[in-house]
């Protein structure tokens, strides 16, 4: 009987592991991801909060999205998925409800902006706001394209 060739789980690529991460898509994606997010929270901080719900909600997101990418950005570099599939569906899952939490957070700070336009200190909180909405909206675009990413690789 003739050898069948190798089996689908097998042709599947390895998760990377390593400096390898910041060489393989999506996952080149994360630490750009991480820095973005971070000048979300910092271009907000430096303003006055006019709209401390509003912006409350972005700050919430990009910290707490932050963190978390940070965490599975460190057992990615420090090989804790173990080359588990499992831990593509964990990352494709957190990255699409990420970018979805994103865009939330993203229009909310656009808002803001708009609303920091005639406020007091105006043009520097103007000048922040609007940074801050670029980033959001950078960082909502790179969650989605690591999301679909793993979904398509």
């Amino acid at each position: 009987m003739a050898s069948v060739g190798p089996s689908a789980a097998s042709t599947q690529p390895a998760l990377p592991s390593g400096p390898a991460v910041f060489k393989t898509i999506p996952y080149a994606f994360m630490l750009p991801e991480i820095v973005c997010g971070t000048w979300v929270w910092i271009l907000i901080a430096a303003t006055s909060v006019s709209l401390p719900l509003l912006q409350g909600w972005v700050m919430y997101v990009s910290l707490t999205s932050c963190l978390i990418s940070l965490l599975l950005l460190l057992s990615y570099l420090l090989g804790f998925h173990r080359n588990s599939e499992n831990w593509k569906v964990l990352d494709s899952l957190y990255h699409g409800a990420t970018a979805i939490l994103y865009m939330s957070a993203a229009v909310l700070q656009a808002n803001a902006t708009i609303n920091s336009e005639f406020g007091t200190n105006a043009p520097l909180n103007y000048q922040l706001n609007s940074a801050a909405s670029f980033f959001a909206f950078v960082t909502t675009f790179l969650y989605i394209l690591h999301a679909f990413s793993i979904y398509y690789q």
